[in-house]
């Protein structure tokens, strides 16, 4: 038995008009709203095509299909750095004439039946977020027919096609510019959660040092919780145990940044006549901040596009050979360094 859009939106408590928007993929919803609507409308078997002619003909190609693999909790979906991400795919999606599905995996879900009946449903290909995934993660995923782009990780032993940001060259040039202009070895804000991209980040750092013929067993390192509240508690303590401190900090992205600022100036800590600190992704919170963050600017839309472009090449010839694709940053200068 089939649902009708009315129903639909009784059943989910929403206006009639938002659960047209939803399911005629229109701007004026939020992305978590819209999901909501089209995957419930597949659940309770709605008819799309009761859809207009002309939004139905926006997605000729047929779907594809975005997954986030959450595994720790490192990927916060409500950031904007997820945000501006999705928006360049979704854009892309439309240009390329692409239905979206947006879907959250788990570490303890059964991936392979996931994987098959997201082939048999007709899905295109894959996008997937897989920051927080191992390359053991990744097996089932490479092992699958189904064309594939990984965002924002990568695997040197995978034959997988991937998008992610350049965080050695990012990394380097923030460390390069702290030890350039306070003539000084920078210390490192670094995440305590394991994630590729931070471990990339910290070989740009270390590797910046080297270049300016500092030792790197010598810095000063604070391991802090990826998020501006857990970063801030943790740098209270190391505040509190009196550890030594850097002049200025080179930090794994501008949650850490935020909260090891708040803390710092909470103490006392002037920002940055005391402390220096560059944080790195370039988030709107950065000139919300006082002082501004100085940071790594990340082109988060552009990510997302360039990968769903790359998935469309993939889909039209699956022979070619696997790319590994990164997206260059640049040092945006502000108050705090």
């Amino acid at each position: 038995m089939t649902i009708t859009a009315k129903e639909l939106a009784k059943k989910l408590n929403l206006s009639e008009s938002a659960v047209s928007l939803a399911l005629n993929h229109k701007p004026g919803v939020s992305t978590r709203t819209r999901n909501l609507v089209l995957e419930t409308a597949k659940a309770c078997g709605y008819d799309f095509s009761r859809l207009k002619e002309s939004d139905k003909s926006i997605t000729p190609n047929g779907s594809i299909y975005f997954v986030i693999y959450r595994k720790h909790g490192a990927v916060v979906t409500d950031t904007p750095f997820f945000s501006q991400l999705s928006e360049g795919i979704d854009a892309e999606c439309k240009k390329c004439h692409y239905y979206l599905n947006v879907h959250y995996l788990y570490e303890e879900d059964p991936v392979e039946k996931q994987l098959s009946d997201w082939q048999s449903a007709g899905a295109k290909g894959i996008l997937l977020l897989g920051t927080e995934m191992s390359q053991r993660d990744l097996t089932p995923f490479a092992q699958s027919s189904l064309p594939l782009v990984l965002l924002d990780n990568y695997f040197e032993e995978l034959d997988l096609d991937s998008v992610l940001i350049n965080n050695i060259r990012g990394a380097f040039t923030a460390a390069n510019y702290l030890i350039r202009k306070y003539k000084c070895q920078p210390g490192y804000l670094h995440s305590s959660c394991p994630i590729n991209n931070f471990d990339e980040r910290a070989d740009g750092f270390y590797k910046a040092l080297r270049k300016n013929g500092m030792s790197t067993s010598l810095s000063v390192v604070h391991r802090l919780t990826p998020s501006v509240e857990g970063a801030c508690c943790d740098m209270r303590e190391v505040l509190l145990a009196k550890e030594p401190l850097a002049r200025c900090y080179f930090a794994d992205n501008d949650l850490i940044a935020a909260g090891a600022v708040k803390a710092c100036r909470e103490a006392g800590y002037r920002i940055p006549q005391d402390i220096a600190v560059i944080g790195f992704d370039n988030m709107p919170l950065c000139t919300y901040i006082d002082p501004t963050l100085s940071t790594i600017h990340v082109p988060k839309q552009y990510m997302g596009k360039i990968a769903v472009r790359r998935l469309h090449e993939l889909i039209s010839d699956p022979d070619s050979s696997p790319l590994k694709i990164e997206i260059s940053t640049s040092l945006v200068k502000r108050k705090s360094g």
